[in-house]
């Protein structure tokens, strides 16, 4: 498995996360359905409100918490860091770590496109499409580094490296 560390500055109305990178853990697991795996490593390492489905076709960042989502089945192009962001081909078994703020949509993807997501514990998400106000802000910036990495667990050396060092 790589795992690569991804820093977005502000892309126009989206406010990306001004401390903690995006991370995106290729290959976690070599299959073409990886979606109950997926969601017992998540929850095996204490994330939370574990969804299946897809991801939304339009720009949207979360405030109130940071969002892991595993690639279970398919593959897609999505847009990270918002509008001025980068382009990720993502397929089954690929997993990325969005920070709170951080701005992402699907430019298109597989009909069978599916994605386990969750959060950590206490953080709730919320769906913005529009500039983030000032309280805002705060919450994002405010949101603390997770206990344990989605992937990794409590000593999970990527998350760890990247947003608590």
């Amino acid at each position: 498995m790589q795992v690569y560390a991804i820093t977005f500055k502000k892309s126009d109305w989206v406010p990306n996360n001004p401390a903690f990178p995006v991370l995106l853990y290729r290959s976690v697991f070599l299959t073409e359905d990886g979606s109950e795996d997926f969601a017992r490593l998540f929850t095996s390492h204490g994330w939370q409100g574990v969804w299946r489905n897809g991801v939304f076709d339009y720009q949207h960042y979360h405030t109130g918490a940071h969002e892991v989502l595993g690639v279970g089945k398919g593959q897609a192009r999505l847009l990270i860091g918002g509008p001025t962001g980068e382009t990720f081909s993502v397929k089954a078994g690929d997993c990325l770590l969005l920070p709170a703020g951080t701005g992402h949509m699907n430019l298109g993807a597989s009909d069978n496109f599916e994605v386990v997501g969750a959060y950590p514990v206490g953080q709730h998400a919320d769906i913005q499409t529009s500039a983030p106000s000032k309280g805002a802000m705060e919450t994002i910036a405010s949101l603390p580094a997770p206990e344990t990495d989605p992937v990794n667990g409590p000593t999970g050396r990527p998350m760890m490296k990247a947003w608590c060092s």
